[in-house]
């Protein structure tokens, strides 16, 4: 565990990166600042740290692969990326039948630029990871609402490497673990998009005073403040219980949570907030997208109330 005056220096080395690099570049600056070394000795404060600043400057990297295969306990080398479900969807983005992987799935960017892949396949038997050649397969960027992103997507078959091949019941964690970490992401996006309608409030000046004066402004913030707040004592407490259902509560709730704050301020900014010199777009493309990553807030709410009809079976209380 990471002390309080180690926490100080990594948050401020993550923020300084995130706010200047992106990509490639900031796989390099976390490389640099032991990122992985950091995961491995305080998982929740690394994660929570990296993936807010992330979302909040809007940046990207391949930091949510690590994160996935760290948790089915796969080490990813400079030279293997790793496969993501569809947006929208978590189950393990490939099937195998007869040895061969069919693949459907979606990765970071920095895919292209590497020779092999770690793939989940769901098997009749449970779940494996593979690793296969990414030449083998189709490789397309993804433009769609949030090109920044990076975002590609990745289809087609492939025969895994016979020696890379290895059963794993660890996808659910696996998913967990992203969930939560996208659950951060989307708290750093929403203050964001908070921050970008505040100031705007205290410049814009009508009936000679700022507009956040107005009572119905003051409202929308305050409503986008609880909102994050929530989002963000959501994904702590996810970190702290460590179990699949905490994890996709959390990203459901920073899911809507964004929504919600995408919502009032671009009520607030009005009519600039709609253009592309402002930069509140950048934040709200990327908050649609994440998202849908590892499961929109409305299947896993709609998913998660189905278990418990079914269970007839209330989950401890969080500690929020």
């Amino acid at each position: 565990m990471m002390d309080a005056e180690e926490r100080e220096l990594f948050a401020k080395g993550i923020q300084h990166a995130t706010a200047s690099r992106s990509g490639a570049d900031l796989d390099a600056a976390l490389a640099d600042l032991g990122w992985k070394d950091a995961l491995a000795t305080d998982p929740a404060t690394t994660v929570a740290t990296l993936f807010e600043h992330q979302g909040a400057a809007a940046t990207t990297s391949s930091a949510l692969d690590v994160v996935l295969a760290d948790a089915l306990q796969v080490d990813l080398d400079g030279s293997t990326g790793m496969l993501l479900p569809p947006l929208g969807s978590t189950a393990p983005p490939a099937a195998l039948v007869d040895g061969v992987l069919s693949v459907r799935g979606l990765s970071t960017s920095g895919l292209a630029t590497r020779a092999r892949a770690l793939v989940v396949s769901d098997d009749a038997g449970g779940t494996t990871a593979h690793v296969v050649d990414v030449a083998s397969l189709d490789v397309r960027s993804v433009r769609g609402i949030d090109p920044g992103l990076g975002l590609v997507e990745v289809t087609g078959t492939a025969v895994p490497h016979v020696d890379a091949v290895a059963a794993t019941e660890g996808w659910p964690g696996a998913v967990a673990a992203g969930q939560r970490a996208l659950a951060h992401e989307l708290v750093g996006v929403s203050r964001t998009m908070l921050r970008l309608a505040r100031e705007h409030a205290l410049d814009r000046v009508q009936f000679d005073r700022p507009i956040a004066g107005f009572q119905a402004v003051r409202h929308r913030l305050a409503e986008s403040f609880v909102a994050i707040e929530a989002a963000d004592a959501a994904a702590g407490a996810a970190c702290d219980d460590g179990t699949p259902l905490t994890a996709a509560l959390a990203k459901a709730v920073a899911g809507r949570s964004a929504r919600t704050v995408a919502r009032h301020a671009q009520q607030v900014l009005a009519g600039i907030g709609f253009t592309t010199e402002h930069p509140l777009h950048l934040s709200i493309r990327r908050a649609l997208v994440l998202d849908h990553l590892l499961g929109a807030s409305r299947s896993l709410t709609g998913s998660l109330g189905a278990d418990l009809l079914r269970d007839r079976r209330l989950p401890n209380l969080l500690p929020l």
